[in-house]
């Protein structure tokens, strides 16, 4: 069994009475006893997982069915590690982000495309990894390889269901 670490963001209504205390309660009662639990903006929250099990996708759908069997009325806004930019590719390699920018520069040809281009371009963590380990010879966590493809699957099957209706 492997363990996986991921993130999963969700928007739920809430009253201004509810405490931190009940949603934690309802989420650990559901099956999230291992996650850490953020609650910064009013109206979401963020789950931190480390959880075990035979594939990635697998751990992360049953993730999501658990948070939402807790908190029946989220709606999941992103699974993570998936979007990410120069810095956060920086802090996986444990360089700098001026070194990432010089590296995207100088492979453009075969670096991978953002699939959000400006000030601040993003890339999916997957097409990053998969580039690092076949173009730069970079050992690459395998468990952080399939969880970043798992959560790129999510978020853009997520995004297809809302082009949909």
């Amino acid at each position: 069994m492997n363990q996986y670490e991921f993130t999963l963001k969700f928007q739920y209504p809430h009253e201004e009475e509810v405490q931190l205390a009940t949603v934690e309660n309802c989420l650990y009662e559901n099956g999230c006893d291992d996650a850490l639990i953020g609650l910064g903006r009013h109206g979401r929250i963020a789950l931190q997982f480390n959880r075990g099990g035979e594939s990635a996708e697998e751990v992360i759908q049953r993730a999501i069915e658990d948070v939402l069997r807790a908190l029946p009325d989220a709606q999941l806004i992103e699974a993570g590690p998936d979007c990410v930019g120069f810095t956060e590719i920086a802090d996986i390699l444990g360089c700098s982000r001026q070194n990432v920018r010089k590296l995207s520069e100088t492979h453009a040809k075969t670096f991978p495309l953002p699939f959000h281009d400006g000030s601040s371009s993003l890339w999916h963590l997957s097409d990053v990894l998969d580039w690092l380990s076949t173009n730069q010879k970079r050992q690459v966590s395998s468990d952080l390889r399939e969880v970043s493809r798992a959560t790129m699957r999510i978020n853009i099957a997520r995004e297809a269901r809302r082009l949909a209706s």
